[in-house]
C-alpha cells in the first residue's frame, strides 16, 4: 500500500466568514497544509455557496494550496474562471458529467490538480478508466451539501478499495476523504489508505481551533 504524508484541508464552509483571513490565517499557524472551498450549486446539492470571487479572496489571505471541491451540474463551466481565481485543483463529481476525462484532462491544461470525486453510493468503477487523468481521488464519506454530518461507517472499506484501485493502477494520485473527519475517525481511514483529510466542523467548532489541526494529525498516526 502507498503510504502518503498526512494532510489535513481545513474546509472553510465551516468557517465565519466575518473573519475570514483570521481564520484562515489560524489555520495555517496551526499546520494545515491546503484550505478546502466547497462550491455548491443548488442543483447538484441542495446547498448554495462559492464563487469565484471567494477563492480570490481566500488566495488573498493564504499561500497555502487551495483545493477546490466543485458539486455543481457542468462544472465545465466554472474550470477557467476557478483556475484564475486561484484554484490550485479543481475536484469533480464522476456524478456531474459523461465527459469526465474530457473535464479532467481539461483542469490539467490549466495548470490545476485534476480530481474527481464520488458519493456514499457510487461505485469505484466509475473511475476505474481515468485513474491516469487524476491527481486526486475524493471518497465521499456523507452524502454532499452540508456540513457537520455524521460518518458513514461502511466508507472505511471503500477507502481501502480506493486505495486499492490506485495502486493496482500505478497512481500517484491523493486519496482524500471529506465527510465527519474527526479524532474518532481519521484513524481508520488512515489506516485504510487516506492521506487526505477534510475537515471543517471538526476544527472551527473546536474550543481551540487552530490546535485541533495537530490533535487530528496525531490521531490519525497514533498506531497506524
Amino acid at each position: 500500500m502507498t503510504v502518503k504524508p498526512i494532510r489535513i484541508a481545513p474546509s472553510i464552509l465551516s468557517a465565519d466568514f466575518a473573519c475570514l483571513r483570521d481564520e484562515i490565517d489560524m489555520c495555517r499557524q496551526g499546520g494545515a497544509d491546503w484550505i478546502h472551498v466547497d462550491v455548491m450549486d443548488g442543483q447538484f446539492v441542495p446547498n448554495l455557496t462559492f464563487g469565484a470571487k471567494v477563492i480570490d479572496a481566500v488566495k488573498r489571505c493564504t499561500d497555502l494550496p487551495i483545493d477546490v471541491h466543485l458539486m455543481v451540474i457542468h462544472p465545465e463551466s466554472y474550470f477557467e474562471d476557478f483556475a484564475r481565481a486561484g484554484a490550485t485543483g479543481l475536484t469533480i463529481h464522476a456524478e456531474a458529467t459523461v465527459h469526465l476525462q474530457r473535464h479532467l484532462s481539461h483542469i490539467r491544461s490549466l495548470g490545476c490538480r485534476a480530481g474527481v470525486a464520488i458519493n456514499p453510493a457510487t461505485s469505484l468503477d466509475s473511475v476505474r478508466e481515468v485513474t491516469d487523468d487524476i491527481d486526486l481521488l475524493l471518497v465521499m464519506t456523507v452524502n454532499p451539501g452540508f456540513g457537520g454530518q455524521a460518518f458513514i461507517p461502511a466508507s472505511i472499506d471503500k477507502i481501502r478499495r480506493a486505495r486499492r484501485l490506485l495502486d493496482e493502477s500505478r497512481s500517484d494520485a491523493d486519496l482524500e476523504v471529506d465527510g465527519g473527519v474527526a479524532r474518532d475517525t481519521i484513524l481508520q481511514c488512515r489506516r485504510a489508505g487516506a492521506d487526505t483529510f477534510v475537515a471543517g466542523n471538526a476544527i472551527f467548532s473546536a474550543s481551540r481551533p487552530s490546535a485541533e489541526i495537530g490533535e487530528l494529525k496525531a490521531a490519525a498516526t497514533e498506531l497506524a
